[in-house]
């Protein structure tokens, strides 16, 4: 076996010891099936059966049954809103008219859809959602009940009682633009669908439940029903983006356009931004556990919108950072903050956040150069490159910042022989390593560190002796910007050398993640996926809890 198929092999170890064993997440359509909630059914389950047994030949005659059981559902309801038993009946009846319409392939979105006399002469037309930004014309419309989901990283539904059918909203193509608007290149959305009757007239009404909580049917008002974990299942089931962390860290050249701040729902800005950055051979796929729970957490989605920043982990992370700032400033002048953001960073995201938070000034660039820049001998490409990672001052726009499994001050494996294969099966970008031959040699010597002869590869730059990561840990962080730290600890025992309890998730030791000016400090009994630990998750909701209570 050759040493390369050697180390590719322990780093997809490393992906799958974060993940588990089985898929990262799957979506898988099922049939569904009506069981009357009592063994005498009334009118409204009665309508249902018989719609159901129509489907298959008659699917305008089921269509139009299932519209005549949502009407005697809403015409119940306002008579016993409180009653579950129709209110669930009535989501059914909703949700198989999606199925219809998505079987069949009607069309009720840009012009009315009549159904004859025969099947009940109802007229179909929709309403814009409350999202002026989501026209369900470019979407597809699953229901959720028929979406079965498992997998790793989504062992939770999260779902939200209340009215209306949960669908997974699916936009239709690829959106070239998505990288200037911030947005997912092909968009999945938490959406409720509520029909509304007037007489024969039947309105759909779209409703987005990351910004709306109750619904109006009548005289009365409802919780917005909601699946959270469908449209989550749905993205990562069909664009595998886990799939991309080892071939971003082992080519980051060839993903370099996969960099970006992206947005997971449309821009409020009276919501705070969350914004999670990922670790080592990873991607934003990795907090889908954490996505999932917190926004069936109904103060959370109020008050925060989750942003991901994805990059190739093969980058030396001052160089991730560096691309993250800029990427910043063209976001946030589009969408100019209310709040100061927080920032999440797991892992080697973690050590990006803490360059987000800390003041060097020119002073990190004098300590390896010697001179400032315009006193050196180089090409403008190479000038600005180092530039950028080595000259900058903390972000003003960040409020706080929760470093999660963060090795701070390296960790001994990327120093140790895996870490020497893994980075020699890290292939460095040419610009980067053209910049690098170019600065290589005009770079101070600095003793009892590491001694590198070309840009450290991002495996290189979590090693406890290298330059960079011994340097930085002289600058503090900003005393003005909060910051907790969650750390694992997986209770392996103490060191044969030392009397306390050697506490390591595994790869980072508690010594590398532990800061004395953390507000907080949780230790988790996890892996190095404690960020997906439910333990951490609720730490996490906890701060953002305190934040709003602070603001």
């Amino acid at each position: 076996m050759t040493t390369r198929l050697i180390s590719l092999i322990l780093l997809a170890s490393f992906g799958m010891l974060l993940l588990g064993c089985s898929s990262p997440a799957y979506l898988k359509e099922r049939r569904v099936r009506f069981c009357p909630s009592t063994s005498t059914p009334g009118v409204v389950e009665q309508s249902i059966t018989r719609a159901s047994k129509m489907e298959g030949k008659e699917p305008q005659a089921a269509l139009g049954g299932y519209l005549s059981a949502a009407e005697a559902a809403a015409l119940q309801l306002s008579k016993t809103p409180h009653d579950p038993v129709v209110r669930e009946d009535y989501n059914f009846a909703i949700a198989r008219i999606f199925s219809l319409i998505r079987k069949v392939k009607q069309d009720p979105w840009s012009r009315p859809l009549t159904l004859s006399q025969e099947h009940g002469g109802y007229v179909l037309t929709s309403s814009r959602s409350s999202n002026s930004k989501f026209n369900p014309i470019h979407y597809d419309l699953l229901p959720a009940d028929q979406a079965e989901i498992g997998g790793a990283l989504l062992r939770d539904r999260e779902v939200k009682q209340g009215l209306g059918a949960p669908l997974v909203a699916v936009k239709r193509g690829d959106d070239a633009h998505s990288s200037k608007n911030f947005t997912q290149q092909r968009f999945y959305h938490v959406v409720t669908a509520v029909v509304r009757f007037n007489g024969k007239h039947c309105e759909i009404s779209l409703e987005d439940p990351l910004t709306t909580e109750s619904i109006t049917l009548g005289r009365h008002t409802y919780p917005l029903a909601a699946d959270f974990t469908a449209p989550l299942a749905a993205m990562i089931s069909a664009k595998k983006p886990h799939k991309m962390g080892l071939a971003r860290l082992l080519n980051p050249e060839k993903y370099e356009s996969t960099a970006q701040i992206v947005q997971l729902q449309p821009y409020d800005e009276n919501k705070t931004v969350v914004l999670l950055i990922h670790g080592l051979n990873s991607s934003p796929a990795t907090w889908a556990p954490l996505i999932n729970r917190l926004w069936n957490d109904e103060p959370i989605r109020r008050n925060y919108q989750f942003w991901l920043y994805s990059y190739p982990s093969g980058w030396p992370y001052p160089h991730s950072a560096a691309v993250l700032r800029k990427e910043m400033d063209t976001a946030l002048k589009q969408h100019p903050l209310k709040q100061k953001m927080i920032v999440i960073g797991h892992s080697m995201g973690g050590c990006i956040s803490r360059l987000l938070i800390t003041d060097v000034g020119d002073r990190l660039w004098l300590d390896f150069f010697g001179k400032h820049s315009d006193k050196l001998d180089l090409p403008n490409p190479s000038r600005k490159l180092f530039e950028e990672a080595f000259i900058f001052n903390h972000r003003p726009e960040i409020g706080r910042v929760i470093f999660v499994a963060a090795p701070l001050r390296g960790a001994e494996m990327a120093q140790g022989w895996i870490g020497r294969l893994g980075s020699a099966l890290v292939r460095t970008p040419s610009k980067l390593a053209e910049a690098g031959g170019n600065v290589i040699g005009l770079m101070t010597q600095a003793s009892g560190m590491l001694d590198l002869n070309k840009v450290p590869t991002s495996v290189d730059t979590l090693s406890p002796n290298e330059r960079f990561v011994k340097t930085i840990n002289q600058f503090p962080i900003v005393s003005s910007i909060p910051h907790h730290s969650i750390v694992g600890d997986r209770g392996k025992g103490r060191n044969k050398d030392q009397p306390q309890l050697a506490r390591s998730d595994g790869f980072v030791p508690y010594w590398s993640s532990h800061l004395d000016s953390a507000q907080s400090e949780l230790i988790v009994p996890s892996g190095h996926g404690v960020h997906q630990h439910p333990e951490a998750i609720m730490e996490v909701r906890r701060i953002l809890f305190f934040h709003r209570q602070l603001n």
